[in-house]
């Protein structure tokens, strides 16, 4: 089995940079709605996890 280096696994990089993107989707969308700030946040983590599986899978 191949194990990676934490230093070396940046797979987990794209969870905080897609939330950190999805804040400041939220902040064009939080005087239309606050539920819109939420929303961006939450699509912003999803897609982190959905890019990081997706790194993870290749790497192995």
């Amino acid at each position: 089995m191949n194990q990676t280096n934490k230093k070396d696994d940046k797979s987990s990089w794209a969870i905080g940079g897609t939330t950190l993107i999805g804040i400041g989707v939220g902040f064009i969308f939080l005087r239309t709605s606050p539920l819109l700030f939420v929303a961006s946040i939450l699509i912003g983590i999803g897609l982190g996890l959905v890019i990081t599986s997706i790194i993870s899978c290749k790497k192995s």
